[in-house]
């Protein structure tokens, strides 16, 4: 999955694919790099991070509710 950052220089609109591991190598690399100096961008990350984790609790019967 390519997805165009745009002219934004932070990563925030690749956060989401980037924890489901939906990037291309060299896009999963920038943002890797990206969050080791930006704390904006790792902040949001890990509040995507936690997210994921969450709805990885739920199940079928949950969702359907």
């Amino acid at each position: 999955m390519t997805a165009d950052s745009g002219d934004d220089p932070h990563v925030h609109r690749l956060l989401g694919a980037y924890v489901l591991d939906a990037l291309e190598a060299e896009e999963s690399a920038t943002v890797a790099r990206h969050l080791q100096r930006c704390a904006g961008c790792a902040a949001a990350y890990v509040e995507v991070v936690d997210a994921v984790s969450l709805l990885a609790l739920l199940d079928v019967d949950d969702l359907l509710e």
